[in-house]
Parts: structure tokens; C-alpha cells; sequence
């Protein structure tokens, strides 16, 4: 027998769902946080790339959900819009760490956790604003949360600067630079789709605020 509150979907599956895709982004940028701490010798990739397939499955099944379900809690294009941006932070997340692998060599000596702990800020604040979506009343603390994630991006930004001018110095050759320069790129993008993420969530919250 269905309730009233399913029917509304007020106690649909998407809220759940939406939060295994944030807690899959989440476990992707720690593995990565943890093989680049380790300096490339701690990962194994079987379960990066499981955790980038679990997401992909969970968005699959927001698809299928989508189909099924008459009424949704939350818009339907807010739902994928959203279960998309998750999707990009694990396969930003899988590519950096194949491509920090591929270099390792030419990254000796380089610090790359102060970036590295900021996407897993980034990471934090997004789980955590997807776990705010189950209760939109409270708009003070999810601004909170998102000021939160738009300071790590300022201070990845400021990071990324400092990395850029030491890389333009001229101290390093070529193919070192171009490889060192790569790698920041990808782990800028990764705290970026976390960015897009956040965005989605407050276009979420207040829309339905």
C-alpha cells in the first residue's frame, strides 16, 4: 500500500542515491590524496576504478529511477543535472591519478599535498551539501558550507599560482614541466567539478526553498 508521502516522493530513493554518488566521489579524491602522499607507490587502481564505476552505475540507476517514478521530491533535471556534476568528480579524480602514475618520475621533489588536501576539502563540502539536500529548511547552514567550499577554491587558485610561478622560473626542463604542469591541471579540475557540484545543490535548495 503506498503512503501519501511516497506518493508526493517525499520518501523517494533519489535522496540516497544522490548520497552514495557524493560519498563515491568522496572515497575517489581520497584515494588519490593517498596515493599522492605516498608518492606514488601506494594505489591500487582497481579500486579507483571501481569506485568511478560504482558512481556511473549509481547515476544508471537515477536514469532508471527517473523513468519509473511519476513524482519526484526534487525536479527531474535537478536530479540528473546534479547526479552528472557528482559523476565528473571521480572520472577527473581517475584520470589525475593514470596521469600522476604515467609521470612519477619527473614529479620527484615536488609537494603536491597542500593541493592535493584541498580537493578533499572540496570533496567534504560537497557530501556534505548533498546531505543537506533532506532538509532544505535550514539555508544558513548550507551557505555555510558553501562558503566553505568556495574558500578552498580560492586557496587551491592561490596554490595553484605559486605552483605556476615556481614552474615558470625556468628551473625545470621541458618534458618535467610540461608533466608537473598536468598534473595541476587535473587536480584544479577535479576541485572545479566539485564547485559545479556545490552549485547545483544551492541552485537545488533555494529553488525549492
Amino acid at each position: 500500500m503506498f503512503s501519501l508521502q511516497q506518493l508526493l516522493g517525499k520518501g523517494d530513493k533519489f535522496y540516497q542515491l544522490l548520497e552514495d554518488a557524493a560519498q563515491e566521489a568522496h572515497e575517489s579524491v581520497r584515494l588519490v590524496l593517498k596515493l599522492i602522499k605516498s608518492r606514488g607507490r601506494i594505489l591500487n587502481r582497481e579500486d579507483l576504478v571501481l569506485s568511478r564505476r560504482k558512481e556511473k552505475r549509481i547515476a544508471e540507476q537515477i536514469s532508471e529511477e527517473l523513468v519509473k517514478t511519476f513524482v519526484t521530491g526534487l525536479d527531474r533535471e535537478d536530479i540528473e543535472a546534479l547526479a552528472l556534476a557528482l559523476y565528473k568528480i571521480p572520472k577527473s579524480a581517475e584520470k589525475l591519478a593514470a596521469r600522476y602514475q604515467m609521470g612519477a618520475q619527473h614529479l620527484e621533489g615536488v609537494d603536491l599535498t597542500p593541493l592535493a588536501e584541498k580537493m578533499e576539502k572540496a570533496t567534504d563540502a560537497v557530501l556534505a551539501m548533498v546531505k543537506h539536500l533532506r532538509r532544505m529548511d535550514d539555508l544558513d547552514e548550507l551557505k555555510a558550507i558553501s562558503d566553505k567550499l568556495q574558500l578552498v577554491e580560492g586557496d587551491a587558485d592561490r596554490l595553484m599560482l605559486e605552483f605556476l610561478k615556481e614552474l615558470y622560473s625556468g628551473r625545470y626542463e621541458a618534458l618535467r614541466a610540461i608533466v608537473i604542469r598536468d598534473v595541476f591541471d587535473l587536480m584544479e579540475k577535479v576541485i572545479d567539478r566539485c564547485r559545479d557540484a556545490g552549485n547545483v545543490v544551492t541552485h537545488i535548495v533555494l529553488k525549492n526553498s
